[in-house]
C-alpha cells in the first residue's frame, strides 16, 4: 500500500497513429444513445473507427434491440470491407454480449472486445462522439418526429461530423482530411 498523497506512475507511450501496435486493426467502438422526439424515443447505435474518428457505420431505430446495433455494424462492415482481422469493442450491453451479434461479428471476421464493468473509460471514444453529438446536435433542436431526427442526425454524421469537424487528436483535421492525409 502506498503512503497517504503517493501514487504510483505510469509511463504511457502513445503510438503515431491510434492503430500502431496492435496486432489487429481496430475497426471501432460502437456507443448508443435515445434522442426524445414528441413520437418517443430514437435510439442511436454507431462505429466509429478509432484510427480516424470517422463515424463509419450508424443506424436508428425506435427500440435498442440487438437488431439496431447490428445494422450499424452491417452498415460499417459494407463501407470499410474489411479485409484482415478487425477488433471491435464496445461497453457490455446486452445488444454486443448476445449470440446473434458474436454470429455476425464472426461472418465478417471480427473480433469483438467488450470493457470492464462501471469503466466508460473502456469506450471513451464513443462517449466522447455522443457527448459532441449532444452538445452540437442535441442542444439545438427539439423534433416533432423520428423521420426529422433521423434527417438531422445523417446531416450531422454525414454532412458535417465527417467531414468537415476538427479533432485536436487528428492534428485538428476532419476525419475525412485525416483518412485522406494517411492515404497520400
Amino acid at each position: 500500500m502506498f503512503g497517504a498523497g503517493h501514487r504510483g506512475r505510469h509511463v504511457r507511450v502513445r503510438p503515431v497513429h491510434p492503430a500502431q501496435g496492435q496486432g489487429d486493426d481496430c475497426l471501432g467502438q460502437l456507443g448508443g444513445r435515445r434522442l426524445p422526439t414528441e413520437e418517443g424515443w430514437l435510439y442511436l447505435a454507431t462505429v466509429i473507427d478509432i484510427a480516424s474518428r470517422r463515424v463509419v457505420g450508424w443506424a436508428t431505430a425506435d427500440h435498442l434491440r440487438t437488431e439496431l446495433v447490428a445494422d450499424a455494424l452491417t452498415d460499417a462492415c459494407r463501407q470499410r470491407r474489411p479485409t484482415h482481422p478487425v477488433i471491435f469493442h464496445s461497453d457490455r450491453g446486452c445488444q454486443y454480449t448476445s449470440q446473434q451479434f458474436a454470429s455476425l461479428a464472426s461472418e465478417f471476421g471480427i473480433r469483438l472486445s467488450v470493457g470492464r464493468t462501471g469503466q466508460c473509460w473502456d469506450n471513451a471514444l464513443a462517449e466522447s462522439f455522443f457527448s459532441t453529438i449532444k452538445r452540437e446536435l442535441l442542444g439545438t433542436s427539439a423534433w416533432p418526429g423520428r423521420a426529422a431526427a433521423r434527417t438531422a442526425i445523417f446531416d450531422f454524421i454525414e454532412g458535417w461530423y465527417n467531414l468537415h469537424r476538427l479533432h485536436s487528436s487528428l492534428g485538428y483535421l476532419s476525419p475525412a482530411e485525416y483518412e485522406t492525409a494517411l492515404a497520400a
